[in-house]
């Protein structure tokens, strides 16, 4: 089924095995005499950062810049995902791969196995609060204060000896880990749930693209460097990368790609309202109506999609590339037949829409028979890509809810795909890391919309 998923997974340039003998031997060869290869062997893997997949479209920042530097140099990128930082030291040190894109610490351990290379990456633990007047900016105001971390992590041990360090005082809670992630404190910070917690900078600059209400400023450990990395065999490669990255348009696309994935707002519009007053919901009522016929749906639901989507602004781009009244990412539009230099024109973004939401309702179609509950699925699938809720119904089968229902099951299960955990483990979760809160908000939010609709809109 995964070969139906959808055209654009068909594009989606991973190998989750290793190359073949002969590739291998080629590319050896060729990097062994000084000479780049007509195919560069990488590794990453799945991360918030580095590689993840969004609507069906492989994106990170390592994976992007990458992909720059093959383009560049005039080489195809063959990536292969790996299982953890151990396993693609293995692979560089066999000769299997021939570049680390992912943050491998600069220290004397892996120095020992690998030469640091490409874009240089500094990060600490940082303190993550409400960006107000009672901001902490100096360590030893963590005297008396409540700080949450997930139990046996990094920072729980980082802030016991910090907890040493000043004489005691802070109120360390430790949350499960397989309840809460990181990424569920940050959000609490947000919302005042909880008032502190503590996670890696990167990290912290990431979710501060969704929450702009936080300060991340305060680092509570030393600066920790990583970088890319090739093997001891290959000075010259190394060489090569640093030279590339030296170079004035490099710089430029990697200064655009920081901004992209850890300062353009991902946060938008959180007012879910709308006002029907005037007795119809948008300027496009009509291309609703029409097209959701074609697939089945009350027009009003479909509507209440496109207002989640962009507050139906044709020309909204995301963050992400997303475009138009439906948001429908440029590979997506390309491989469903709409021109890009169509894609902000509204009867033609709605209409692509429409084909991928009845898409995806085939491919789910046998895994959750019944059409209200589907729908929910369907709503998950258009916002976060539908191999995430694959993995979400598989996850959920492992984990012991219920893969045929939504709420408190598979978009739990979907929750889950932010923890290392499982968005490392191949059996039950083979498209990796996603953050699932906003997907499972997405679903909420429009179903509300819809029931709001439907009490002021006639059908």
């Amino acid at each position: 089924m995964v070969l139906n998923i959808m055209p654009i997974l068909l594009t989606i340039a991973v190998s989750l095995a290793s190359c073949s003998e002969k590739k291998t031997t080629e590319s050896a060869g060729r990097l062994s005499e000084g000479i780049l290869p007509d195919t560069l062997r990488v590794a990453t893997l799945y991360s918030p950062t580095s590689y993840f997949v969004f609507r069906d479209e492989p994106m990170g920042y390592d994976y992007s810049l990458v992909n720059r530097l093959g383009s560049d140099k005039g080489m195809a990128i063959d990536l292969t995902v790996a299982y953890s930082l151990a396993s693609m030291i293995e692979m560089l040190d066999s000769g299997k791969i021939d570049l680390i894109a992912f943050e491998v610490p600069v220290t004397a351990e892996y120095q020992k196995y690998a030469i640091a290379c490409g874009p240089e990456n500094q990060t600490s633990q940082v303190l993550v609060q409400p960006k107000d007047s009672k901001r902490i900016t100096d360590v030893t105001e963590l005297a008396g204060k409540d700080v949450y971390v997930e139990k046996n992590s990094k920072y729980q041990y980082r802030l016991q000896n910090l907890n040493e360090e000043i004489g005691g005082g802070i109120n360390i809670h430790p949350i499960d880990r397989d309840t809460i992630t990181g990424e569920d404190l940050i959000e609490m910070v947000s919302s005042g749930t909880i008032p502190l917690t503590v996670v890696d900078s990167d990290v912290a600059r990431l979710n501060k693209t969704y929450y702009r209400n936080l300060d991340i400023t305060l680092r509570i450990s030393f600066p920790q460097r990583s970088r890319w990395a090739v093997s001891k065999d290959n000075k010259w490669l190394a060489d090569t990368i640093n030279s590339w990255m030296d170079q004035a348009e490099p710089k430029r696309a990697n200064e655009s790609l920081l901004r992209r994935y850890f300062e353009l707002s991902r946060q938008g519009d959180r007012t879910y309202s709308i006002d029907f007053s005037k007795g119809h919901i948008s300027p496009y009522d009509s291309l609703f109506k029409k097209y959701a016929d074609s697939i089945g749906w009350d027009w009003r639901l479909l509507a209440m999609q496109g207002y989640a989507e962009s507050r139906f602004d044709t020309t909204a781009v995301s963050w992400a590339g997303a475009r138009g009244i439906m948001q429908i990412m440029p590979a997506t539009a390309r491989a469903y037949g709409l021109e890009i230099s169509k894609v902000n024109d509204a009867e033609a973004n709605i209409a692509t829409a429409v084909k991928i939401l009845s898409h995806h309702d085939r491919v789910l179609k046998s895994s959750i028979p019944d059409d209200n509950e589907r729908l929910k699925f369907v709503l998950a699938s258009y916002n976060s890509g539908i191999a995430h809720i694959l993995d979400a119904i598989s996850i959920a089968k492992n984990t012991g809810k219920n893969p045929m229902l939504w709420k408190d099951n598979v978009a739990d299960a979907l929750l889950m795909k932010s923890m290392p955990e499982i968005y490392n483990d191949k059996e039950i979760c083979r498209f990796g890391y996603f953050r699932g809160r906003q997907t499972t908000s997405y679903v909420e939010n429009v179903m509300q919309l819809y029931s709001d609709a439907c009490d002021k809109i006639s059908r």
